[in-house]
């Protein structure tokens, strides 16, 4: 069985406050980008077996998400070893969620393929033991999410039709230094309450609360988001804790080569 894992952006991102358990209450909107995607196979096997292909992913195999994925299911459902083929396009470690689509869109698969009739709640169940913001690609479409990402609203936000430009410079930027950087604080207002029906207000309103510290650290960073306004993007912003900066366009553009380009294509 063969599957596409998409990528997503986050539009905006406010830290609410810090937990009891360690984590963060966030507000943010997940967006699906179905043009950037890895590719993942499996098949039925006699015993279980991960395979990566394109972008390496510097962890060892026992520790994948995927790998994750199956042992969740497993345990779960009576379902035999599978060999998986992963061909990761999608970078690690840049904001767009690419390793839990895998291991969420494994699970859905999984699913499908064994006929174990799981509900969508019970896949998403068991895709938050993998992460924050795994659930989010169990239904795949824009949500609006609280808690620590895993708590979805439906949002009316369309960008079909626009053109979305994805750069990520190599930099590495952990989560416990994106976090450390920030001041947790509540709005009077959510963010899907705030956030204007018209992507041209976006810019001086939707805001991603890790921004500042993260382009202090690192200006390449924040010089491409610079750069996307330049390029006459309508929006820009730093997807989750970055480093991938996406830009919101209204026509194909042409894009410099200077640019490390992740993937520039149109939405749907």
């Amino acid at each position: 069985m063969i599957c596409f894992p998409n990528a997503k952006i986050n539009i905006g991102l406010r830290i609410i406050e810090k937990r009891a358990d360690g984590f963060h209450n966030i507000e943010t909107i997940f967006y699906p980008v179905h043009g950037l995607c890895d590719c993942l196979e499996f098949l039925e096997s006699n015993e279980l077996k991960f395979e990566n292909e394109g972008i390496q992913i510097d962890t060892p195999p026992e520790k994948n998400l995927c790998v994750k994925a199956w042992d969740i299911f497993k345990s779960h459902y009576d379902i035999p070893p599978i060999h998986m083929i992963l061909y990761k396009k999608i970078p690690f470690g840049g904001g767009l969620g690419g390793g839990s689509a895998d291991a969420s869109f494994l699970l859905s698969a999984l699913n499908e393929h064994f006929s174990v009739g799981a509900s969508t709640e019970q896949l998403e169940q068991m895709a938050l033991q993998l992460g924050s913001d795994c659930p989010f690609f169990i239904q795949n479409k824009p949500v609006f999410a609280e808690g620590r990402g895993e708590l979805f609203s439906p949002i009316n936000i369309s960008l079909r039709g626009y053109w979305i430009l994805l750069v990520k410079p190599d930099i590495a930027v952990g989560t416990a230094e994106a976090y450390r950087g920030t001041t947790p604080h509540k709005r009077e207002h959510k963010l899907c309450d705030d956030i204007p029906s018209s992507i041209g207000e976006w810019k001086h309103i939707v805001e991603n609360d890790f921004e500042p510290s993260i382009f202090a650290n690192h200006p390449e960073i924040g010089n491409i988001k610079n750069k996307l306004y330049e390029m006459g993007a309508i929006y820009a912003s730093m997807s989750g804790s970055g480093a991938t900066v996406y830009g919101i366009f209204e026509q194909e553009i042409e894009i410099p080569k200077t640019l490390p380009v992740v993937w520039f294509g149109q939405l749907k």
